[in-house]
């Protein structure tokens, strides 16, 4: 009796001391989930207000590294200058989208509050277009309407305060800067894209 006590008693020593996971070669050394995300920014192009509204996306790595796509687009009317203009006698608007790889770096992921560290790269396009509330059916860009169309590179590194709401869900305002490279738009400089850009982002998935 009293050598099954020690015997039982030996074992449970052991298996506090000892590690209860089974190491082995081919064992997988990272946790992986995946998350999405709706992102709101706040910034200016050529000086003046711009709301644009974007998502992104990836595959998120041990708890820490997210590595996706994203894409966004301004949803507000920035008016093109007359002297500006690619068409002449008709009142444009600036259209401005960018899409390309985002990576995000999370710091302490389970804590309720922590940080990000975001960065977009990719491509970036800036168009004219007339600005009209018609049907389905109607064109901002007619066969009579010169688009300017222009193409750029984009780059914003940014940092994110994330708070876990729900073990699927995440908040997280933050501050970035937009660079562009490249650009030669009518009336749109590179200087005139680069800017602060102040965001609210909800994320949805598995962390």
């Amino acid at each position: 009796m009293r050598l099954s006590i020690a015997l039982v008693a030996a074992l449970l020593i052991c298996s506090k001391a000892f590690p209860q996971e089974i190491q082995t070669v081919f064992r997988p050394t990272h946790a992986s989930g995946g998350y999405g995300a709706l992102t709101n920014k706040f910034t200016t192009i050529r000086g003046e207000y711009a709301n644009i509204a974007g998502v992104y996306g990836g595959w998120f790595v041990n708890h820490r590294f997210l590595i996706g796509l994203g894409a966004a687009a301004v949803t507000n009317d920035i008016r093109v200058p007359a002297e500006f203009s690619a068409n002449p006698g008709k009142r444009m608007s600036y259209e401005y989208g960018q899409a390309g790889m985002v990576m995000e770096y999370v710091v302490g992921s389970n804590k309720a509050i922590h940080l990000v560290f975001h960065a977009f790269t990719g491509a970036g396009f800036t168009v004219q277009y007339e600005r009209y509330n018609h049907g389905d059916d109607y064109s901002p860009w007619g066969d009579d309407l010169d688009p300017d169309e222009n193409w750029f590179f984009v780059a914003e590194p940014g940092m994110q305060v994330e708070v876990n709401i729900f073990r699927w869900m995440r908040l997280s305002p933050g501050v970035s800067y937009r660079l562009a490279y490249g650009s030669d738009g009518k009336g749109m400089t590179d200087g005139d894209l680069r800017d602060m850009t102040y965001n609210v982002t909800l994320k949805f998935g598995k962390f």
